[in-house]
């Protein structure tokens, strides 16, 4: 951890819609916490999650992720020089077939 504890209001509020924001701790909730910037937040809220956890954390937690959308996944390729068969979630999506038929 690089600087001092930011609080849970400095990300966008639309992040965790569905969550009580003054449960969340950035130390315990970290893989809750990267994974709702990843997918739903803005610059300001990657900014700052790279400024306290560092990249390698960010890398560590998002190659475990069980899911991220397909750009989020590509941008986190891009930055960390990876492939997307290095993430979880994309070898789970490879071994789960689509109920649907599009």
């Amino acid at each position: 951890m690089n600087t001092p504890k930011p609080h849970i209001t400095d990300l966008s509020s639309h992040i965790f819609w569905d969550t009580d924001i003054n449960s969340l701790d950035f130390e315990s909730d970290a893989k809750l916490i990267t994974h709702r910037v990843l997918e739903y937040g803005v610059l300001s809220d990657w900014q700052l999650i790279k400024k306290f956890y560092g990249l390698p954390k960010i890398k560590e937690i998002a190659v475990s992720l069980r899911t991220l959308d397909d750009v989020t996944l590509a941008f986190l390729c891009t930055i960390f020089h990876l492939q997307k068969t290095d993430f979880r979630c994309y070898r789970l999506r490879q071994s789960t077939g689509n109920s649907w038929t599009y």
